[in-house]
């Protein structure tokens, strides 16, 4: 079955905040027939080291950033959907700066759009996540954190982003929908949780002023350990060097830390999902195949 596949992202200051996005991409290009990118030249050095890439499927393209959006993270979106309409596959495969495909699993990938590129009710393949949080060696699976989704989509069907992280389907000028799905049977790996606390908390600083309220202070150690998990498998080989360098390599978790009342309804969210076997982490697309 023959289709083409379009990856594509957008950046900023991907060295000052400590994004992989070197490894990102070379993780996904194996599977791509093209790689857009969206990037704004910023304050380091992020553009020469795309350009140094040199690989011929990478296409750049130079924007720059509206300052002034800062309503619920929509400059975000407005860059994704920069880099997704210069695509021409088939398909659009999107990887934040600091997710990257395990490539193990590539052919897994691939092997699902072969099933269901012919069925026009499959519009996105959705991934699971595996959230690095604090350390290589643990994951984020309380309910707060998205467990599974869409990062690969149909690029012949009418999608919009509302934020950097997932699409809305409109059909006959009707509202926008989720898009339909099946499993892509692969996983996402988000090391964007793991960054060294200086560099995460410059990204805390930048991710704030675009949603119009204070940054946080940036302190791995402060948080609900139940909502934490062992990470037993191994990581994509491409990350080995990133996660010696510029990954914090042990969380210790603050054994005093005070639960916000947020952490106690993830509690009651997370003791409600063991007793009834449900997932009640957020959504943006429906399974339908």
């Amino acid at each position: 079955m023959t289709f083409s596949i379009s990856g594509f992202t957008f950046l900023r200051n991907g060295v000052e905040l400590g994004f992989p996005f070197e490894e990102s991409i070379r993780s996904l290009l194996p599977l791509v027939d093209e790689f857009v990118i969206a990037v704004d030249r910023g304050n380091d050095n992020t553009l020469e080291r795309l350009q140094a890439l040199g690989d011929p499927k990478i296409r750049i393209i130079e924007t720059i950033w509206n300052e002034r959006m800062s309503h619920r993270g929509f400059v975000y979106a407005q860059q994704k959907m920069i880099a997704q309409y210069a695509c021409t596959g088939d398909w659009a495969f999107y990887l934040e700066g600091d997710e990257v495909l395990h490539e193990s699993e590539l052919q897994a990938i691939r092997q699902s759009l072969e099933k269901h590129h012919a069925n026009p009710e499959v519009e996105a393949l959705v991934f699971d996540y595996y959230h690095f949080f604090g350390a290589p060696d643990v994951i984020a699976t309380g309910p707060a954190w998205y467990r599974r989704e869409c990062r690969l989509i149909r690029n012949t069907i009418r999608t919009y982003a509302p934020d950097g992280q997932y699409w809305l389907v409109t059909e006959n000028h009707k509202r926008g929908r989720n898009p339909r799905a099946a499993l892509a049977n692969a996983h996402i790996y988000h090391y964007g949780w793991i960054r060294q606390g200086e560099k995460m908390q410059k990204k805390m600083d930048q991710v704030s002023k675009y949603w119009s309220h204070e940054p946080p202070k940036m302190q791995y150690s402060q948080v609900d350990g139940r909502m934490l998990s062992p990470f037993t498998g191994t990581h994509p080989a491409i990350m080995q060097s990133w996660l010696q360098s510029e990954a914090e390599q042990h969380l210790h978790i603050d054994p005093n830390y005070r639960l916000t009342a947020k952490d106690k309804r993830l509690r009651m969210k997370l003791a409600l999902e063991r007793l009834t076997g449900l997932d009640l982490s957020r959504k943006h697309f429906k399974l339908v195949a």
